[in-house]
């Protein structure tokens, strides 16, 4: 099956479901604007593709476009990686540094997991939205910077804010418009579109002609797919590579839920026989949502460093 072109908007985002439509429209208005954008959405929904679309539909299309994960970036580390740094301004700063800011200048910067971002750095954050200049690392010649932001985040923003996960004047700041980017499970005939539209690439890639069994069509629409689109678009290449001619999703669905460990009143309960690099995961990621993302109390909890913590979350 060959999707037509009214399957995908700016050639990065798919789907044609009513919420889709209406998410292209809000796409297409702020694009040709240079306000700030707060895209909200669950884990796994496609916010980078649709910060991505944004880019693409603005006239900035033409400068470069940058992804950067806040979660991912060690707290020590991510104002250097932001804002760059002067030579010999810290230990192993041989040389200068442009960060992820200097890196976009007349283009488009996408910070996702904004809440996760420490608060002394959203201060410098909200200065550089506000006067459009900053100060490298070690240096005291301002730089000026012409970047359209884009910023995402999972968590309801109200509550990020009372549990001092984000600065209420910082949130207002970016949520000049907000975009919330739904979940997989309100897109109806979009989820087996998708679906095809994973398989489709596979056969392309691999020279094959497999198709899904009908059970697995069934069951594609009726999963609620709580990991969003990368769960489906992961369990389809999973099928892919164990089926033959007739994939069986159902199975690739079964054996994930069966080996996720349960969580009920605090307590994690495994499988016995589960790996403990994925059990060592499992614990990290349930105490992190324990506490509503805060790394320092999941850190503290956990008995490992702060520094260990971004390591590990790092490679997840």
């Amino acid at each position: 099956m060959t999707l037509d072109n009214s399957f995908t908007h700016s050639g990065i985002v798919y789907g044609s479901s009513p919420v889709m439509e209406q998410l292209y429209q809000q796409v297409e208005r702020v694009a040709s604007t240079d306000a700030t954008v707060l895209l909200v959405g669950e884990s796994g929904t496609g916010k980078e593709l649709i910060a991505n679309a944004i880019h693409r539909a603005s006239t900035r299309r033409d400068e470069t476009f940058v992804a950067v994960n806040c979660g991912a970036i060690p707290a020590h580390l991510i104002e250097a990686a932001l804002f760059g740094h002067e030579k010999g301004s810290f230990t192993g700063a041989s040389r200068q540094h442009i960060g992820y800011f200097e890196h976009a200048s007349r283009g488009t910067l996408f910070l996702d997991e904004i809440t996760e971002m420490p608060i002394d750095m959203q201060v410098k954050l909200l200065r550089v939205l506000e006067a459009g200049t900053f100060l490298r690392v070690g240096g005291d010649e301002e730089v000026k910077v012409d970047v359209r932001l884009v910023a995402a985040t999972n968590r309801d923003l109200d509550t990020a804010v009372k549990q001092g996960n984000l600065r209420e004047d910082l949130m207002y700041r970016l949520a000049v418009f907000p975009v919330r980017v739904p979940p997989l499970r309100e897109r109806g005939s979009d989820i087996e579109l998708l679906a095809l539209h994973f398989l489709q690439a596979l056969n392309e890639k691999e020279g094959k002609q497999k198709v899904f069994s009908r059970n697995s069509l069934d069951v594609i629409r009726s999963y609620s797919w709580p990991g969003n689109v990368r769960e489906l678009k992961n369990v389809v290449q999973r099928a892919f590579i164990l089926g033959t001619d007739t994939l069986d999703v159902e199975e690739c669905i079964s054996e994930l839920a069966a080996k996720k460990p349960t969580v009920h009143e605090g307590y994690l309960n495994f499988f016995v026989g589960t790996p403990l690099a994925d059990a060592q995961k499992e614990i990290i990621l349930a105490t992190l949502k324990h506490y509503s993302g805060n790394k320092r109390l999941t850190a503290e909890a956990l008995g490992i460093s702060l520094k260990t913590l971004y390591n590990r979350l790092k490679e997840y």
